[in-house]
């Protein structure tokens, strides 16, 4: 099923590149927590294809296309290979899951989204599919490699939040038909800066007041 407003070609680029950079974290984690290589592929493929096979499922586009195009699966052996060559130079890199992360969050918080409005979805319906998109993988990842989910750290830097401002967007440019190359790419590239900054000026969402207890 392609995707209204955007050309074919750039949902399917789009698509695996957010399955590529989302592996990567995967892959960056797993070394990290010195998995051997059945690890840190399953943990590639788990965090690259997770949140697709989730929006596929749930808008009834079986079998998921992650599982239906070989490219897909081909995606985490590339993340893995990649990460087990230059491990080192990944780790160089301030951060590299949360980085690759951010990266990810914001290419799926875009097709995600577009995609559900394809399949006729509200725009309330797309935002959230959107979200749930962009951090699925991340969720499976971290529950797997037995940590809790970024999304849900009170003490994490804005998440979903620069998602669901991403999925909104696309809904926004999407009901204008105005959701071209340019506008897709720019609004990842927002949520990517939206969250890169967060991280650093440790933005956070609101949390609950606790009262003192009397």
């Amino acid at each position: 099923m392609t995707v209204t407003g955007l050309d074919p070609t750039l949902a399917l680029v789009l698509d695996l590149a957010g399955v590529l950079v989302f592996a990567l974290s995967g892959a960056s984690l797993a070394v990290r927590k010195h998995f051997d290589l059945v690890g840190i592929l399953v943990l590639a493929t788990a965090t690259g294809l997770g949140g697709g096979i989730l929006r596929d499922t749930l808008l009834g586009d079986v079998p998921p296309v992650a599982l239906a195009d070989q490219r897909y699966l081909a995606v985490p052996i590339v993340a893995t290979v990649l990460v087990l060559v230059g491990h080192r130079a990944v780790e160089r890199v301030e951060r590299p899951v949360l980085v690759f992360d951010a990266a990810g969050l914001g290419l799926f918080a875009v097709v995600g989204s577009a995609k559900a409005l394809d399949f006729g979805l509200g725009v309330l319906a797309s935002m959230l599919l959107g979200v749930t998109t962009a951090v699925g993988g991340g969720v499976l990842r971290d529950v797997l490699a037995r940590e809790v989910p970024t999304v849900f750290k009170a003490d994490s830097a804005l998440y979903a939040i620069p998602a669901a401002l991403g999925a909104g967007a696309t809904a926004a440019a999407w009901s204008q038909d105005a959701l071209a190359a340019p506008q897709a790419v720019a609004i990842a590239v927002a949520v990517l800066a939206l969250r890169l900054l967060a991280m650093r000026h440790d933005w956070r969402a609101p949390t609950a007041r606790h009262r003192p207890a009397l």
